[in-house]
């Protein structure tokens, strides 16, 4: 297959380029300034690109049969305070990436769209999202030491996912776990759809490594067209 991944310098994006090119897929391999990367893999071509101009994403997605989105704010794998500053002050972004994939996707409409998004929206109990409460959001928060102002940008992940489900275009969107890190690929995890995955600990929690796998799995046998699906041990 060929593989488009936008954010692919990134803790997820990073990852899923690997497991592409381990698979022996072709990646075109997407990030704001290529300039500086040296990359000898087989099989890989960069490319720069602006995830919120519609009109240049669509002009560098010709022929590719998946785009795996794990677009960020500013440089989350280098600097994850910028990104966090960056999503706090203006959380409309992630909807605004949406719109611009969905629009690019226009003149390409058999390409498949997997967006990696946020944990926040999963429904914690029936119709119940963190998202949804100013009161989980913080507890959360506190416990995985980031900001309560971060729950902005937790809404604006939501926001996104809203945006995808009023496009008939071929999309899923993806919600980690809520604890996901750099860690083991076990390929020892199990999937879910709009609730989170608990492990044996009552935990939502995924390695970055195993989130590749699902992320590449899905490109390849597409389960959840049209849908969201999240995983966890």
């Amino acid at each position: 297959m060929h593989i488009g991944v936008i954010g692919a310098t990134g803790g997820i994006g990073s990852r899923v380029v690997t497991e592409a090119l381990d698979r022996g897929h072709h990646v075109t391999a997407f990030s704001r300034d290529t300039t500086r990367i040296d990359d000898d893999r087989k099989n890989i071509v960069w490319k720069s690109v602006d995830v919120l101009d519609a009109n240049a994403v669509a002009a560098v997605i010709a022929g590719l049969d998946v785009l795996i989105s794990g677009f960020q704010p500013g440089n989350a794998a280098k600097d994850i305070a910028d990104t966090v500053a960056r999503s706090i002050a203006d959380p409309t972004v992630y909807a605004t990436a949406a719109r611009a994939l969905l629009k690019a996707l226009h003149s390409h409409p058999r390409t498949r769209l997997i967006v990696i998004g946020g944990a926040g929206s999963l429904e914690i109990a029936p119709g119940v999202a963190r998202a949804d409460s100013d009161e989980l959001l913080h507890e959360t928060l506190d416990q995985i030491g980031l900001p309560r102002a971060y729950a902005a940008a937790v809404r604006g992940h939501r926001d996104a996912l809203n945006v995808l489900r009023t496009s008939n275009r071929l999309w899923t969107y993806f919600s980690p776990a809520e604890d996901i890190a750099p860690g083991e690929r076990t390929d020892r995890f199990r999937i879910g759809g709009d609730q989170p995955v608990l492990d044996a600990e009552g935990r939502s929690r995924i390695s970055m490594e195993d989130a590749a796998i699902a992320l590449v799995d899905e490109a390849e046998l597409p389960r959840f067209v049209q849908r969201r699906f999240t995983i966890g041990y």
